[in-house]
């Protein structure tokens, strides 16, 4: 009885002790860097702990050559021991006796991972409680993780902790890729890293290193000419900096943790040489900053991101990321709506879009170039990027269905009602960051080939979108259609109001790519284009990616019918040819050729005036009941009296199409006769606040009328 309680006392104090001594888990809380790697595993950029150390998160990952190296040097019975080798034990107090003082401690790599962990004085007392919580640290995990805990937390001299950084600080590439003689000088290091280290006390760092190298030689781990080779290089100098690929991504990687990212360290290395490039030379004219970002059309997750060249060029906002940052869109948003218009039924790819002054509520879009041209085909007035073919269709398709379809698509900052932003939402009312907006065209290459769910989804209107795009004038002034080995691109532009912003994005089958330039803090430069300024960064990142294989070919699906080949609407009965075309499966939806009648085509007044400018082909219809019509402004406007600087009052100017300028044109403004013009029928009038109406009369007895109201 005595003994069976003695032996219940003394398992109740073995398991007390087992309980009290007993390790927690290694090394919880402490801090790491925040690393990233590209989609290979290659070193993009780190971050230093928050205490201060280049301490990378850990791996059981060991590189064969330094774990050769380690265990030959501190522990060569690691595998066999179970925390604490008594032989090792034996021969370290053998060794201290001779010596009259401590030269060796026996501590196995399992115990120096306890000591680690702990950071206790290193006494006797402790090291029977760092053998006792080795044993049981040996019970829980297994022998590669509790090495990968060793390497991960070694010390390496200076605010170098673990194998990883060591390998970077000090040879400048990954511990995978060490030679024998740089993993046997990392294997060394840890023994004493306060007094042996790459900065001082060289010649017993070299000493101890060739000592490992031969001892490895002697164990037929490398040969005599390999360890004679190793002994040959020389020992690393001053630690080096680490990789700073994509600075501002890895600034937003997840804290502590090594992510591995989708970007692909040769593709950015090559953007990013480009973008310093090119962002130096545009500082000195004024533009400060510049973002790339490159999406991989498979997967739709970034290639390469720039999100500000030349970070370490000060100047404000060198560390904001511009890709992330909401800007003014300028035109960029341009190919949605053409492509969202085809896609219903609202046009077909070349319908004529109306290209003349329209104002509506104080709002008097102009074209880049300042002209009119009266009709366009809608794909050439988004390949030429005309801004007030673009209000019209707008004006069309219903600002409220396109808002919503745009935050559908993927831009979140849209955050206020679509009346808000009005018909300015395709001229740059509204903003959106780079990387969404390259989000929203790759998403539309992913559309195109089925492999994304996308608000735009109709193969057709997407082709016929690119092929508009692939026309576009490039900057290098190089003509695809006659240089068939040149590569195409379907790509966009867009300018901000007051030139701040310049935008470029570009498609291949593989890689959407886009660019903004401009100022960080808001600042305009005259001059400041998305042909001009972001175009040719575009074309110098598309053609330092690898090739594209093909181009996007003609879709499967869609319907075929004839299109009137004057309008671009579907063929009515009064045009006397049409062309066979493939189109959008809505496209049946969309109105027939509204602009031939008994064989003759016939362009409204207000279009016809401006269009045949540009068209002698156009022949003025001899017998047309329509000869008047308003350019300026539109029915339903609403009009504010101009003054000039001195404070001068203006009046209001009111433009009328006359097909037969030399008849003689009667206004009256409501109902009271105000002018005649003849020739030139531009009149300009004072009206009071309000709602008003005025008539134009021609001595043939046509008319045209607009009521516009005054604040």
């Amino acid at each position: 009885m005595k003994r069976r309680r003695r032996w219940l006392v003394a398992g109740g104090i073995l398991l007390l002790g087992l309980i009290v001594f007993s390790p927690r888990r290694p090394f919880a809380g402490t801090s790491y860097s925040t690393v990233v790697t590209d989609a290979g595993g290659q070193l993009l950029g780190a971050r230093i702990a928050s205490d201060g150390q280049w301490r990378f998160p850990p791996s059981d990952n060991i590189p064969e050559r330094f774990k050769t190296a380690l265990l030959q040097f501190e522990d060569r019975h690691f595998y066999y021991h179970p925390g604490v080798d008594p032989g090792a034990v034996l021969r370290a107090l053998i060794s201290n006796v001779r010596a009259g003082h401590v030269t060796s401690g026996g501590s196995t790599i399992t115990m120096q991972v306890i000591r680690l962990s702990r950071g206790k004085e290193r006494t006797f007392g402790q090291k029977c409680i760092e053998a006792l919580q080795a044993v049981l640290l040996e019970c829980r995990y297994s022998k590669k993780r509790i090495l990968g805990m060793y390497c991960a937390h070694a010390p390496f001299g200076g605010n170098v902790v673990g194998l990883e950084a060591a390998a970077w600080r000090y040879f400048g590439r990954p511990a995978s890729e060490l030679s024998w003689a740089e993993a046997a000088t990392l294997a060394v290091l840890p023994n004493s890293p306060s007094s042996i280290h790459p900065g001082k006390n060289r010649e017993r760092l070299l000493a101890k290193r060739n000592r490992l190298l031969l001892r490895l030689r002697d164990k037929k781990y490398i040969s005599e000419e390999s360890c004679l080779l190793a002994m040959e290089e020389p020992l690393p100098d001053a630690p080096l900096p680490l990789p700073s690929y994509a600075p501002h991504f890895v600034a937003a990687a997840p804290e502590g943790v090594l992510t591995r990212s989708t970007l692909r360290l040769p593709v950015q290395d090559k953007v990013e040489q480009i973008a310093r490039r090119q962002s130096d030379a545009l500082a000195r004219e004024g533009i400060a900053d510049l973002a790339i970002v490159v999406l991989d059309n498979a997967t739709g997750e970034p290639a390469a991101w720039c999100g500000n060249a030349s970070p370490e060029r000060k100047r404000p906002g060198a560390q904001v990321d511009i890709a992330k940052s909401p800007r003014s869109t300028g035109s960029i948003l341009k190919p949605f709506l053409y492509c969202a218009a085809l896609q219903e039924g609202l046009i077909l790819p070349a319908t004529l879009l109306k290209d003349t002054p329209v104002s509506l509520n104080g709002f008097s879009p102009q074209n880049f170039d300042q002209k009119f041209y009266g009709a366009v085909p809608a794909s050439k007035a988004l390949s030429r990027s005309l801004n007030v073919p673009a209000v019209h269709l707008l004006r069309e398709f219903g600002v409220p269905r396109f808002h919503s379809l745009l935050k559908e698509a993927g831009i979140t900052s849209l955050d206020k009602d679509a009346s808000w932003y009005g018909l300015s939402l395709i001229l740059g009312g509204a903003e959106a960051s780079l990387s969404e907006i390259c989000g929203l065209y790759c998403s539309m290459v992913q559309s195109y080939s089925h492999v994304k769910d996308f608000p735009i989804n109709d193969p057709v209107a997407i082709w016929y979108t690119f092929e508009a795009l692939k026309d576009v004038n490039r900057p290098d002034e190089l003509d695809w259609h006659l240089l068939p080995s040149l590569r195409k691109a379907a790509w966009k532009t867009g300018t901000s109001y007051g030139f701040r912003d310049a935008w470029a994005v570009g498609m291949t089958p593989e890689y959407t790519v886009g660019v903004w330039a401009g100022n960080a803090e808001g600042k305009g430069v005259p001059g400041l284009t998305g042909a001009s300024v972001a175009g040719p960064v575009l074309f110098d990142v598309l053609n330092a990616l690898p090739a594209s294989s093909s181009w996007f070919n003609e879709p499967e699906g869609g319907i075929y019918a004839e299109v009137c080949p004057q309008s671009g609407h579907l063929r009515g009965p009064d045009c006397p040819e049409g062309e066979e075309m493939l189109l959008p499966s809505a496209a049946l939806e969309s109105d027939p050729c509204p602009y031939h009648e008994g064989g003759i085509f016939s362009l409204p007044p207000a279009m016809e005036w401006y269009y045949r400018q540009y068209h002698p082909e156009y022949t003025v219809p001899k017998a047309e009941t329509r000869q008047l019509e308003f350019i300026y402004p539109e029915n339903g406007s609403t009009l504010s009296i101009p003054r000039q600087l001195g404070g001068e009052v203006e009046g209001v100017a009111f433009q009328l199409a006359v097909r037969d300028p030399s008849q003689a044109v009667w206004w009256h403004l409501d109902g009271n006769y105000v002018a005649e013009t003849r020739f030139v029928h531009n009149i300009r009038l004072l009206p009071q606040p309000g709602r008003h109406v005025l008539v134009a009369v021609n001595s043939q007895g046509s008319t045209a009328a607009v009521r516009f109201t005054v604040v």
